[in-house]
């Protein structure tokens, strides 16, 4: 498993921990005391260091190679997808998965960013990067799910929309911008889940819902904090950038506890100790559990409240501090 740089001195005690059990076996050296007061160290450590961690080190766990995508979460989540595939106008964009699902007796339609998980899936997604095509197709499908009376489950999970030539040609900011007004006035319950990145307007083009649930490492911001930081430093050293790095993802409030603060997301659903991809069922046992019980009282609304509901939510978004630490 990739190592993060706040994990480097669990990964040695884990490292020492075996070769001594390794010892053991050959020729028994140490006790299986003190081999169990080893063990408990290594769980303290371990402890000390997940609940102490820095927003930048949040960070890196929301971009751990290994952590979930968003079809791991289908495949394991659902118990049947079928992909549409298309914006009936220019292509299929990869980056944006589209589809029915079943979970138990529920049916769902289901938006989903996807980054990839190695060079040759990632260059297929184009790093969960969607173009304009990619939100086109997410709103064909959410008006599927609007005449069929099915709820929307997006899963959100990228560093923002294709900031290419070819997108804005297409016209990438008025795709966003159409999802934004007619996911406000879809006729049908609406969840999102932020799984890792959620950024910019490229995750608020099928953001936009009742209820946000968030993991713990997740993240949510207006801007990437590398974008930030270059923007506001723009002439400064590597080292500057990576200070000025550290600052702007403590000021942006991007983490869900602070976002929960803010009223801007509803659901926070915890992690296993270290990030999701150190027990991926847990994590999957919880988001099925969660995205249940979330739906059950959206669908007992008169679609009139549901609207209503929705259009004050976003209408309260936009509170901001006199002093955000910088």
């Amino acid at each position: 498993m990739s190592m993060l740089e706040h994990e480097k001195q669990i990964f040695e005690y884990e490292k020492i921990l075996k070769q001594l059990k390794e010892q053991n076996q050959d020729k028994v050296i140490w006790s299986q005391d003190e081999i169990k007061s080893l063990e408990g160290k290594l769980e303290t450590l371990k402890k000390e260091t997940y609940t102490k961690l820095t927003p930048i080190e949040r960070l890196a766990i929301c971009r751990h190679p290994k952590r979930p995508r968003s079809l791991d979460y289908i495949r394991n989540i659902f118990d049947a997808f079928e992909e549409i595939h298309g914006d009936r106008l220019y292509r299929d964009d990869h980056a944006i998965i589209t589809g029915f699902a079943k979970l138990g007796e529920q049916k769902f339609v289901v938006v989903a960013q996807e980054k990839g998980c190695d060079t040759e899936s990632r260059l297929f997604r184009n790093f969960g990067m969607p173009y304009p095509e990619g939100y086109r197709k997410a709103m064909r499908v959410m008006k599927l799910a609007e005449k069929f009376h099915l709820p929307v489950i997006s899963l959100i999970d990228t560093p923002g929309a294709f900031a290419g030539l070819e997108a804005e040609e297409r016209g990438q900011g008025w795709a966003i911008a159409e999802n934004l007004l007619d996911m406000s006035r879809l006729k049908t319950p609406t969840i999102s889940l932020l799984i890792g990145e959620g950024c910019s307007g490229g995750a608020l083009g099928i953001g936009v819902s009742d209820k946000i649930l968030m993991l713990e490492h997740a993240y949510y911001s207006v801007i990437s904090p590398e974008a930030c930081a270059s923007i506001l430093w723009k002439d400064g050293t590597a080292e500057e950038l990576m200070h000025a790095k550290d600052l702007v993802v403590k000021a942006l409030k991007l983490h869900p506890e602070d976002l929960m603060q803010l009223g801007i997301i509803d659901t926070i659903i915890k992690e296993p100790l270290g990030g999701a991809h150190y027990d991926i069922q847990a994590v999957y046992t919880k988001v099925k559990e969660t995205i249940l019980e979330t739906l059950a009282p959206l669908q007992l609304q008169s679609m009139e409240d549901l609207l209503e509901q929705r259009y004050q939510k976003y209408r309260k978004i936009g509170k901001f501090l006199e002093d955000a630490g910088v």
